[in-house]
């Protein structure tokens, strides 16, 4: 194991400044000895794991993991994901390879700053007051910072081994590199699982409930606590990290024996974070649950932990436009997806109070009024939100300018709304991009998280066990705004009916609003893996919609099959180049020639 050289220019530069006195020694760099003499490069430690992170939806772990599910197709047939997700991903191209070189770096940075409490320890103001707001701050950022970067390795290569262990992922709690690591092995499963959670303890022991000015009642402090640390972790969100975590832990695939301990702790931690929320966040001008969800603000009240933003940004836009609107028309959503949505009462459509909504031949009329703010279909209009001015007008019938056939057009007859700011337009004279940023965990996750465990412990109706029910954290989401900010369901039968059905009814109905919530945002992958408990679960036909027009111009609609899904194991491999380094590391089943 190699000493890591930690870059002057890499930590320094994320510093607010520096002085001449900290200039490098002539090599350009420091070792991880000379860095504990400089306070501001051991806040660096931390500072630079938050570059780690994702700052948008357009990558392998965001909008094109949802082309490995039945939510889109991606339209590059080449493209490493959708080779995974049609069983041809080859050792060469593996998507996911910089996912654990950058989690294990992540875990590095954070293990230096923990050693031997070195980092703790270390001297950062003069005033031992201010000192101490500042090393407990860094301190649980260091324990939460290695939790996130374990759970999102778990979540992505933990897995049943080809020696039939359920395996996660080597548990590291010194500063070793992964890259030059030997002889490495898997600890299990849920030794993972409560290494995670004992981090988040421990984060949570050292740092504030959450970084907000009015939680700070020295005004003095504001300087060293408070908002100006949004978007960096704190107390709440280690508690949302749990609740995901145990969630996980208690779902079929990772709870062969239905322990309801598991169920019972992802709702208890669920509930702390609506709880705070609710009772806390909501103050004068601050979180309301009716809210829609504004993707353009990285200040929006329900974010629970979000990642830095790109200011101006338009990658989401022309990840998602069609050719004809200057896009690149990279995925398109499936109409499975557009199936999942109801009736804009509320019913399925092939429910007897929903079917008589539903025409096949004007199939997109009476629908979910959350499906406008997500889809772009056939004849759908791109208008901009401060006018209502038309931009774009989608013409997906065969021989239309959004037909399916060139590279920048959807392959399924659909596109995607969702993140798209209505109000960029290329042709402007000044293009209007907004802020884009990935929001990591929100207010509707925890609803839905509280929600699907809250069901499995006492049923849909029954709040007496954690103070409200499954079914009212999910009304709090569908009466919500859309993201184009109209109004939700303003009465809801169906989620009377469907409740009073029973716990089983229920949890398929939670299901599916979670993908229709989620949709995008790379987490209905996991979703399927941890419900599923056959590969015949997650091996289904993916659907477009075939639109064409007559000599009348009408236009007809019918779906087919655009793209088989085939899965060999219901786990990622873990990264072909670390199973040939490292002797003791073992894959996950169904990757025999990745072994």
């Amino acid at each position: 194991m190699k000493i890591k050289i930690l870059t002057f220019s890499i930590i320094i530069g994320l510093l607010v400044s520096c002085n001449d006195f900290m200039d490098p020694y002539p090599n350009g760099g420091y070792t991880t000895d000379d860095i504990w003499d400089y306070q501001d490069m051991v806040q660096g430690l931390i500072v630079e794991c938050y570059t780690y992170m994702a700052t948008n939806y357009n990558n392998n772990e965001g909008a094109y993991l949802d082309g490995a599910t039945d939510n889109a197709v991606i339209t590059n047939t080449s493209n490493a994901v959708r080779r995974l997700a049609v069983g041809a991903l080859p050792t060469s191209s593996d998507p996911f390879l910089s996912y654990w070189i950058r989690d294990y770096d992540g875990i590095y940075l954070a293990n230096l700053f923990l050693k031997d409490r070195k980092g703790y320890n270390t001297r950062f103001l003069v005033d031992e007051y201010k000192n101490n707001l500042v090393r407990d701050r860094l301190q649980g950022e260091a324990f939460a910072l290695r939790a996130w970067f374990l759970w999102d390795l778990l979540q992505k290569f933990g897995g049943k081994g080809v020696n039939g262990e359920m395996l996660g992922v080597p548990i590291l709690l010194e500063p070793i590199d992964i890259e030059v690591a030997e002889q490495l092995q898997r600890n299990t499963y849920d030794e993972c699982v409560k290494q995670i959670i004992a981090d988040c303890d421990s984060a949570y022991k050292y740092l504030p409930i959450a970084h907000r000015d009015f939680l700070v009642t020295n005004e003095t402090d504001k300087a060293y606590a408070g908002a100006r640390y949004w978007g960096r972790f704190d107390g709440i969100t280690t508690r949302a990290i749990k609740a995901n975590v145990y969630l996980t832990w208690a779902s079929p695939r990772f709870n062969p024996d239905n322990d309801m301990s598991r169920w019972d702790l992802a709702a208890r931690y669920a509930k702390e974070v609506m709880d705070f929320k609710l009772n806390v966040d909501n103050v004068t001008n601050g979180f309301n649950k009716t809210a829609g969800v504004n993707w353009f603000n990285p200040n929006f009240p329900g974010i629970i932990f979000a990642s830095r933003y790109n200011n101006a940004n338009d990658a989401m836009e022309r990840m998602f436009y069609p050719g004809g609107f200057q896009g690149n028309g990279t995925m398109g959503a499936s109409h499975d997806l557009v199936d999942a949505f109801p009736m804009n009462n509320g019913y399925p459509k092939d429910h007897p109070e929903g079917a008589p909504l539903y025409n096949p031949q004007d199939p997109y009329k009476n629908r979910d009024p959350r499906f406008y703010s997500m889809i772009f279909y056939n004849q759908s209009q791109a208008r901009r939100n401060e006018t209502g001015a038309v931009m774009y007008t989608f013409e997906n019938w065969e021989g239309g300018k959004d037909a399916s056939g060139p590279i920048t057009n959807s392959r399924t007859g659909y596109y995607i709304k969702k993140f798209v700011f209505m109000g960029l337009n290329w042709s402007d004279s000044s293009p209007n991009r907004q802020p884009h940023s990935k929001f990591f965990i929100r207010w509707a996750h925890m609803c839905l998280a509280f929600a699907e465990a809250a069901n499995q412990v006492v049923g849909p109706i029954d709040a007496s066990k954690y103070g409200i029910s499954a079914k009212e954290a999910i009304s709090y989401l569908r009466e919500r705004k859309t993201y184009d900010n109209n109004n939700g369901f303003d009465t809801d039968p169906y989620l009377d009916e469907i409740a009073a059905a029973g716990k089983d009814e229920f949890h398929e109905f939670i299901k599916n609003e979670r993908r229709l919530e989620t949709c995008f945002e790379g987490m209905r992958f996991f979703d399927m893996r941890r419900w599923s408990t056959s590969l015949e679960e997650l091996n289904r036909p993916v659907h477009m919609m075939k639109v064409t027009r007559d000599g009348d111009g009408i236009f007809h609609y019918a779906p087919q099959e655009v793209e088989s899904r085939v899965f060999k194991s219901a786990y990622l491999p873990i990264p072909y180049q670390e199973i040939l380094r490292m002797d003791n590391l073992v894959q996950n089943e169904g990757w025999d020639s990745w072994q």
